[in-house]
Order: structure tokens, then sequence, then C-alpha cells
């Protein structure tokens, strides 16, 4: 049994925890009720903790059967990192015994073959991305062999989409970084999360500055058109002054991205080990204080925000063109942690964040011979359908297209969730000069990781909240 740490956990998957007696009970600019800025960030709807293991295990053929697939997005996950980060809670193991990653990509090529087989003859890839974990962790000779998983199993060109890489400075390598380039990565991701070598020591993540530097030279020499970098806010013993010189350091290379992420405590992470003595309301005002400080300070730097979290520089480059729209679109992916979107189900394998069920869920995705069916996964209703494209829309700083929501739906946002627009108006968090669009306002944007959470039905709730972290 285990001990509950003395630091709140924030961004949890289950209900957000009534405040405490130090929090504020109401928010004195709406004398409405306080709603914490950071509940869970929202990158896909619903959330991977409403998934169930699926009954009927229906096959695939069945699943795609009659699915648009002339602009799928294709991810591929690799489940290994060379390190675990104190605040990581994504699916992925620390190393892993001789021959595991081979005997990963075997069971990825048969998950790809598949896949493959249960889509259209002329399905065709607009996206690819690979994540984790980390990709990087891999050889540059089995990078190259999942690159061919890519191109020859499942058919995507990925010199002619867009195709986005995470990595690590570590596993930044000029022999991985040339496979990349060649095999036609656009978009290199750096999770550099600090570059001041104590608080990336708070962070647990065990990393010199100079050891970032000269990985940043190596992906700048390799010529990939998109270079982004992440960086983390809301540190123990993070102040603005070195915020801002964590954002500086990382200017010097004219990222053409930068996506900004507040620090989540979340169970059974390293850092929800450690006690803290900040309360929930003073983390929350720290970290809103120091995203409005990068905010302000990308933007006077000719940065445009896209989103709370992403920052594209002015004219320069993207990764690509491409005809994917998330809220519509359907996206395969291979991988034990990879989710699939069609319309009607989304589906994955088992979740965990715990070292050894994650150990277990990767050696029993290793023994799989037959890929042919969903395993977990979480229905999609037509009222689902709505919340998820209101969601995936709002989070962005150019908002939800009104004229493509009734297209898509014959009402309007403000008919199907009166209640939820009406309270954000109420808080300020909604644009009035929109026009044509719903849009959140720049406080609005400030809260998104409250406004997504405020959206999520009253049965993704509830199955997020019965979830057992693992």
């Amino acid at each position: 049994m285990t001990t509950a740490p003395a630091r709140p956990v924030h961004g949890t998957t289950t209900a957000p925890e009534a405040a405490s007696t130090t929090d504020p009970a109401y928010d004195p600019a709406t004398a409405l009720p306080y709603a914490p800025p950071y509940q869970s960030y929202v990158y896909a709807y619903p959330h991977k903790t409403a998934y169930r293991e699926l009954a009927d295990r229906p096959p695939l053929r069945e699943l795609w059967a009659g699915e648009s697939q002339h602009a799928l997005s294709l991810y591929l996950h690799i489940p290994f990192c060379e390190v675990r980060c104190g605040f990581c809670n994504l699916f992925t193991r620390i190393g892993g015994p001789d021959g595991l990653t081979t005997a990963y990509l075997d069971a990825l090529d048969r998950q790809a073959g598949a896949v493959r087989a249960a889509l259209d003859e002329d399905a065709r890839f607009a996206l690819a991305a690979f994540g984790g974990g980390t990709p990087t962790y891999l050889s540059a000779a089995e990078l190259e062999r999942l690159c061919d998983i890519a191109e020859h199993r499942m058919g995507a060109d990925l010199r002619a989409v867009p195709l986005s890489v995470e990595a690590s400075p570590a596993t930044a390598t000029a022999d991985r970084l040339a496979v990349l380039a060649e095999r036609g990565t656009t978009r290199l991701s750096l999770g550099v999360q600090s570059f001041v070598d104590a608080e990336a020591r708070s962070a647990v993540r065990p990393q010199k500055r100079a050891d970032v530097e000269a990985a940043l030279g190596r992906i700048r020499d390799a010529g990939f058109p998109v270079l982004n970098i992440d960086l983390i806010y809301g540190i123990d013993g993070q102040t603005e002054a070195s915020w801002l010189h964590s954002l500086d350091a990382a200017l010097v290379w004219q990222p053409e991205e930068l996506y900004l992420y507040p620090l989540y405590v979340r169970p059974l992470t390293g850092l929800a080990r450690r006690g803290e003595a900040e309360s929930p309301a003073q983390w929350d005002a720290r970290r809103l204080a120091l995203y409005r400080a990068g905010r302000d300070h990308l933007l006077a730097q000719g940065y445009q925000q896209v989103s709370m979290r992403m920052f594209r520089r002015a004219a320069a480059p993207q990764a690509g063109v491409s005809e994917y729209a998330c809220q519509t679109d359907g996206m395969v992916g291979l991988g034990c942690g990879a989710r699939s979107y069609t319309s009607r189900l989304h589906y994955s394998f088992d979740y965990a964040v715990d070292a050894t069920e994650v150990r277990r869920i990767i050696d029993d995705y290793v023994a799989t011979e037959s890929f042919d069916r969903a395993v977990v996964g979480r229905a999609m209703t037509p009222a689902e359908a709505r919340r998820r494209h209101l969601v995936q829309s709002l989070l962005q700083a150019e908002g939800l297209s009104l004229a493509e929501y009734r297209a898509r739906f014959g009402s309007t946002p403000a008919e199907d969730f009166p209640a939820e627009l009406a309270e954000f108006g109420a808080r300020g968090w909604l644009a009035d000069d929109a026009g044509a669009a719903l849009r959140l306002s720049p406080e609005g944007l400030a809260h998104s990781d409250a406004v997504g959470p405020m959206l999520f039905s009253p049965e993704v709730r509830t199955l997020m909240a019965e979830y057992e972290a693992k």
C-alpha cells in the first residue's frame, strides 16, 4: 500500500478534488465557483481512461467498413525511453532486455499487416507521426525498419505527407537524425523542458544544457523544415526570470514551433512521490503567471499562438499541408500505446503507468499473433461526436467554424451545449468578436485545461472516475 503524496495530484484522470480550506471557494472576478485552471490536458476526447474492454472484440474490417479513408492519420507508438522523467505518465518502459525492440517491431509489423488488410484498397494517409515513449530510442537501423513498416506495410508516402517525430537530447544522434531526414521527416520535436540544469534535476530529468545545445545543433544540421522545442513551466524552484531564461535559450535556435506545457503531477509518477508545501491554489496561480509571462514573451518575439500550448513563429515554414481534420477524419494507431479512431468507435490496447504493468502490456503485445480485432475502446454516439468536435475545435485559437458545425450536425453549439457555453461566457472565457466562429478569449485559452474537462459528458466523467490507475 502506497502513501498518498503530500502535494495534491493535479490533472488526474478522476474527477477534480474538492477545494481545500486554503483554496478560494469562488472566483472573485465572477462570483462563480472556483474552477482550477489545470484540471487535465485534453488532446483527445474521450479520454483513454474512459475506454473499457470490448466484450465482442469487433473485427477491424467491420469497424472500418464504410468509413471515409481518403485522408487518414497514421501514428506509430514506440514505448521505450532511456529514462523516465519525474512528471511523465506516458505509456513507456525504461530500456529493455536484448531483443525486445526487435520483437516489438516484429509485432508492429504483424499489426500493420492486419490493419492494412482491414482498410480499403485505396485508403490514403494524409499525415503521419512517430511518438512514444521516445521513437529515437530505436537505433538508426531500427528507425529504417519503422519507416519501412509505415511505407511498405501501411502504404503511407512519408516523403509526400507531413511526418512528425519526437526525440530526446540523448537519443538525437547524427545517425538517427540522418535516417529520419532522408525518410521524409518534416517536423522534429525535441523534449527539452528546461535549459536550467537545476530545474531539469528538480523535474527528475537528468540532462545537461550542454548536451541539449549539442542535440539542437545536430538537429539543425540535419535540415528538418520544422524544429519544435517542448518546455515546461511550474517546476519547483522555477521563477519568472528562470522561465524567461529558458525561453530565450530556446529562441536562440529560432524554432519554428514552441510548446509550453504546464507541469502536472499525476499518480504513479516520480514527482507524485514527493511532498510539496505549495497549496493547489498557490500552484495554480504560479503556473498561470508563468504561462502569461511566456505567452507574452513569445508574442513579442513574433510568434503566433495556435493553442494554449502551441506557438508558431510568424512566416516560418509549417511541417506540410495536410487534408487531415482531427474533428472528422479517422486515425490509425499502431503499437501497444496507440489509439485508433473511426466515426463509431475509438479503440486501443490496455493502458498503464506503473512500470510492472507497462512491462506486462508490452510483453502481451509482443506475444500477440493476431491483431485483427479491437480489444479496448469506447463507442462514439452522435452526442459524443458533437462534444468531440467542440472540444477539438474550441481549444484551438482559431476556434470552431459555426458553418462547419451546422453542416455536420444540423444545429449550433449554443443549441447543443447551452449550459456549458453560458458558464464559459460568464467567466469571460469566450471571445465576443468571433463572428462566424466560436472562439476562446485570451483568458479562455489560458484556462483550456479547465474548458476541456468541463465539456466531458456525464457518462465519460463516470467512467474516468471509476478507472483504477495502474
